[in-house]
């Protein structure tokens, strides 16, 4: 390994603003978004297209030196933050933010690895087409890191994760050459699926630098809806209702829990609950129709009127606006933000099978507050594909920080230990990057976490791409 020499080339082939090296430059590239992970590197490096980042690569191969591959930093694991040496590089994607080409016949985009996922939103939008990938931090994450991760958010009932919306790439190995791709088929059964290979992979298998992706039919009109549920049961009954009477239409189940809520409203108190004081479950429904406005309200209407009459809905709110629907999504998103506000707690990014998911959380939360009387659990999530934010808080007049500390490790283990006794997994779309880093072995059998440590060491034998993240250094 040799910094200083690395430094030095990097320096002789790229631009002065594409180098960052003070402390005070460096530093929003450092830390996760989480302010849960903190490192130091030898350099910030912005490269603004693919051959210069194939050099860098180069360059790193040459001297030894580790990458950490970046685009939005809104990540959630610790994928994109390098460690405490101060000899890796951190090469952010921001610059490549290009859209290389919109095929309407063909209804695909091509873009670039540092796109913000909303600006590729809008460019679809502007030839009233559609790009279904959605989430909270769309307005700052890249779509190559959405990729990186496999990334799913509100509309993977209908549309599917990042990996289903992508139909091909363009990749920056770890010996510095460029994988072209970039195809728009629908079908290519031409051997192995190397797209399939690197999404998902964390930038440790190869870098992300462009990726052509399918676009939709904008529908006519979407409906959203506010549900009050009184139990897991009959919110499953009401997804089964809607997924039986209106198919493909249905395009967002979100699923939100009293205590959730009721910290959305302790935090920010413009956001009540308009169907009154908090129900035990609170679901969010969107609707998406091709059909016409008409078509798509008496549809949801005969649908909701058909779960009352049942007795697994209590009451149910049709948003009567686009501004109502959105402070219907307000809602659900800020439940994140409420409790990034009320202090850290302890994550957890899992999927249930529909069929499990209620002797899961009764389990769970029987478990948890046997062990820690009081403690706050705020789970809410897609319910739609089984896909929980299972949180754990400490209890009120607790520091947080202490009982995080404290018990981290122990919580962790409860509710691992729990998704496998349900069928889970420990991952559903935030990754592993560092923070499950020791927990993916156990979860995923030790075949399958060698077959894995064997791809890495076939495509990134020196183990310059994202080292320690998602496999352990010496994970062979």
């Amino acid at each position: 390994m040799n910094p200083s020499a690395a430094l030095s080339a990097f320096q002789a082939r790229l631009k002065s603003t594409q180098i960052l090296c003070t402390t005070d430059d460096m530093a929003p590239f450092l830390c996760d978004w989480r302010k849960r992970y903190f490192g130091n590197a030898l350099a910030v490096l912005l490269p603004s297209n693919t051959p210069e980042l194939a050099e860098i690569v180069q360059i790193c191969t040459e001297f030894g030196i580790a990458l950490v591959p970046q685009g939005g930093n809104t990540g959630l694991c610790g994928g994109a933050t390098p460690d405490q040496s101060g000899t890796q590089v951190v090469v952010s994607l921001k610059r490549m933010n290009q859209i290389r080409g919109l095929d309407i016949d063909n209804q695909t985009i091509t873009v670039e690895a540092g796109c913000v996922l909303q600006t590729i939103q809008e460019a679809a939008a502007a030839q009233d087409l559609l790009f279904p990938l959605s989430l909270g931090a769309e307005g700052s994450c890249c779509i190559g890191g959405n990729l990186a991760t496999n990334a799913g958010g509100t509309n993977v009932l209908r549309y599917g994760n990042a990996r289903d919306l992508c139909l091909g790439l363009e990749v920056v190995t770890a010996q510095g050459k460029i994988w072209n791709g970039l195809r728009g088929l629908r079908k290519d059964n031409t051997g192995y699926d190397l797209r399939d290979l690197f999404i998902g992979s964390e930038g440790t298998l190869g870098i992300i630098t462009a990726a052509v992706l399918k676009l939709y039919p904008m529908p006519v009109c979407q409906w959203t809806s506010l549900v009050a549920t009184p139990s897991i049961p009959a919110t499953i009954q009401l997804l089964n209702l809607f997924k039986q009477k209106a198919t493909t239409l249905l395009t967002g189940f979100e699923m939100m829990t009293a205590e959730s809520l009721a910290l959305t409203e302790k935090q920010f108190p413009q956001m009540r609950n308009p169907l009154g004081e908090n129900p035990p479950f609170t679901v969010l429904i969107e609707f998406s129709d091709h059909e016409s406005e008409a078509h798509a309200r008496n549809l949801v209407e005969s649908i909701l009127a058909e779960a009352l009459e049942l007795g697994i809905a209590s009451n149910a709110i049709i948003a009567s606006s686009i501004a109502q629907a959105n402070t219907f999504w307000q809602m659900r998103e800020h439940i994140t933000l409420a409790q990034a506000q009320e202090g850290a707690n302890l994550k957890h990014d899992i999927t249930i099978p529909l069929s499990a998911l209620d002797n899961f959380i009764s389990a769970t939360d029987a478990v948890l507050r046997a062990k820690y009387p009081q403690v706050r659990i705020i789970n809410f999530g897609h319910l739609g594909d089984g896909n929980l934010h299972y949180n754990v808080a400490a209890p009120v007049g607790t520091d947080s920080a202490i009982f995080n500390q404290a018990n981290e490790t122990s919580v962790h283990d409860i509710i691992y230990g729990m998704v496998e006794k349900f069928g889970g997994s420990i991952s559903a779309e935030h990754g592993i990057g560092q923070l499950k880093l020791h927990d993916l072995r156990a979860h995923k059998g030790a075949i399958a976490h060698d077959l894995m440590a064997t791809i890495k060491t076939a495509l990134d034998p020196l183990n310059i791409l994202n080292p320690n993240k998602v496999l352990p250094t010496n994970a062979n």
